[in-house]
């Protein structure tokens, strides 16, 4: 079942590695509003960096969206949080009215002249506190599964703010983010539900690593459902 209709793109963002404010470390979580329209590849958005390539950009995370109401819903729980408007949390897409409930792992999207595949949810850092200013957002987003996903680009392709999501494929049987959340959440999840997930159609196969090796560990440890 397709999201219908396309979701608007109400802004693009691209940022620069530096260091935190009042911190040693580097990051290119502060990104600034991108004007015009900017080449999607493989690697990323033109412009934009990350500070370790490790856990950000490239292949499975190329580009990642986050939801604008999420940052009104922060807001509310952290009233003295800084930075909580889109862009704020190293965003490059903010979109209004397309929720975790909604996006499903493999579902692929037409944006501008490029095609894009939802490969997998944003993991919450430390980095996130630094930037808001407030211990405890980070682990917010990461209990309530407000962190966003990440998308692997399929076919390169000019995307600007103003563009709109248009999705084209959905896998069969596939998993929202949402269903991810709840289930690599719980403190012990059935195998069969942690295989679903580890399974499903276009997830990044660091993900697929990590969560049959968990379900070995709950097949091994008593839980055999």
């Amino acid at each position: 079942m397709a999201l219908n209709p396309p979701v608007l793109i109400d802004g693009l963002y691209a940022g620069q590695v530096a260091l935190l404010a009042g911190d040693s470390r580097s990051s290119a979580i502060v990104k600034s509003a991108v004007a015009g329209r900017r080449q999607l590849s493989a690697d990323g958005l033109a412009g934009d960096t990350q500070a370790d390539r490790r856990v950000h950009g490239g292949g499975g995370k190329a580009l990642h969206q986050f939801p604008a109401e999420h940052h009104a819903r922060l807001a509310a729980a952290f009233p003295a949080a800084q930075n909580l408007a889109p862009g704020g949390l190293g965003e490059n897409l903010s979109t209004r009215g397309m929720t975790e409930e909604q996006v499903c792992i493999g579902d692929v999207f037409r944006l501008g002249g490029a095609r894009i595949q939802v490969s997998q949810p944003r993991t919450p850092c430390w980095k996130i506190d630094r930037r808001t200013a407030c211990e405890g957002v980070a682990a917010y987003i990461a209990e309530h599964g407000l962190a966003g996903w990440y998308y692997r680009v399929l076919a390169a392709g000019g995307v600007a703010a103003g563009d709109r999501l248009e999705h084209i494929e959905r896998p069969a049987d596939a998993v929202t983010l949402a269903e991810f959340w709840r289930v690599a959440g719980a403190p012990r999840p059935s195998i069969a539900a942690l295989l679903r997930l580890a399974y499903a159609s276009g997830l990044d196969p660091q993900w697929t690593g990590r969560l049959t090796q968990r379900a070995e560990w709950l097949r091994n440890n008593g839980n055999a459902t």
